[in-house]
């Protein structure tokens, strides 16, 4: 049987690892190297789903752990599953739960059956199973569902990241097993090893034995220095298969997108779009832009003379300065709908770029204007 998600690679960048490519899913096709905007609770927070796809996503990620807890598996399969449920008709992946479960803290156990643990709404107790991540997920019915792993924090003993590493490879194949949906629903296996590239490597082996659609890279941005981030991407993205999607977790900010291209990565996702918009913060080509300061209280020029995107195009620094003073839900709305929209240009920008054989100039040109992050 065929996967249900497919990976066609169209071209590597002669100068750098970069790939230009294409994911299939039941759902429609998105290009890579792509940003997926992070729905947590089956909304990506202040946008409407149109506003999303107008935005250029062709995928977006949900959280299995929040959608467990609310409103419930039964409720999402009920409603004919995620997509019919939030009205989104692109694709849509759903991590495992383990990041969230295993950010509880002493709020949670691990045992090699799983992880026990109460929930953070109610203090009511749980238990998830690789076997049981698998079947909410397949409940939900995302296109892309992703395995139960265990993510070592940082810094983390070594023996420890090792026995993690080793424990996601038995649940990997745990949820192997369990995965029934395979017509739908395309399962990706998690490289875990932290910042041990020995460890990376073994895991890698590992889990590419599998011959799984797709495999992603956990357990980095989790606190450790960021060269030290691209140390190990440089040493763990070539051991996932060339025909197969590569997915960098969590990882998001505009320098990370960018370092993470080179090195061959084509999926990302992270809350950095969302979350800094809520707290009145902008990303703009000339880099980020408090909306919140004084300055802004009589600068009546867009966010961003070079974005097009709505808010750009009717809004101006003060209105948007007075909004997030006053209170008002609109600023969280229409500074969301430009981060958004301002990462998923910067990946398009990438993808052309890799087209006509310049990312490395796209690169320089950006961070001449952006700055640091």
């Amino acid at each position: 049987m065929a996967d249900a998600v497919s990976f066609k690679l169209h071209l590597t960048d002669k100068r750098t690892k970069a790939r230009l490519g294409e994911v299939s899913t039941p759902h429609g096709s998105f290009g890579t190297p792509a940003f997926m905007p992070v729905g947590t609770a089956a909304t990506v927070k202040a946008m409407r789903p149109e506003q999303v796809r107008e935005a250029g996503a062709g995928i977006i990620l949900s959280n299995t752990y929040h959608l467990y807890l609310r409103p419930g598996r039964e409720v999402v399969r009920e409603a004919g599953g995620l997509h019919a449920f939030m009205n989104w008709d692109g694709a849509v992946l759903t991590d495992s739960g383990g990041f969230q479960v295993f950010s509880l803290g002493p709020l949670r156990k691990i045992s090699e059956e799983g992880v026990s643990f109460r929930s953070h709404i109610d203090g009511s107790p749980h238990m998830l199973t690789p076997e049981k991540a698998i079947e909410i997920q397949n409940d939900l019915g995302a296109d892309i569902i992703m395995a139960f792993d265990e993510c070592a924090p940082y810094p983390a003993d070594r023996a420890y990241v090792e026995q993690s590493m080793e424990r996601t490879g038995r649940w990997l194949r745990r949820c192997k097993a369990a995965h029934r949906d395979l017509a739908e629903q395309s399962l990706f296996g998690i490289m875990q090893g932290g910042v041990h590239a020995d460890l990376r490597a073994r895991s890698a082996a590992d889990i590419v034995a599998l011959d799984l659609p797709g495999y992603a890279i956990g357990g980095l941005s989790v606190g450790e220095p960021k060269p030290l981030m691209y140390e190990i991407l440089d040493a763990c993205v070539g051991l996932l298969p060339e025909n197969k999607p590569r997915y960098l977790m969590g990882v998001g900010s505009p320098d990370c997108l960018f370092e993470g291209v080179e090195r061959g990565v084509d999926m990302f996702d992270c809350v950095l779009p969302t979350r800094v918009a809520r707290n009145g913060t902008a990303l703009t080509s000339r880099g980020r832009v408090n909306i919140k300061n004084a300055k802004h209280e009589r600068d009546f020029t867009p966010l961003d003379p070079a974005c097009g995107c709505y808010v750009c195009r009717n809004y101006s620094k003060a209105y948007l300065r007075h909004l997030f003073k006053a209170g008002e839900i609109l600023s969280s709305m229409l500074l969301t709908t430009h981060n958004v929209t301002f990462l998923l240009d910067v990946m398009k920008n990438i993808r052309a770029a890799l087209r006509d054989g310049r990312f490395l100039e796209y690169k320089e040109e950006f961070f001449a204007s952006f700055g640091s992050f």
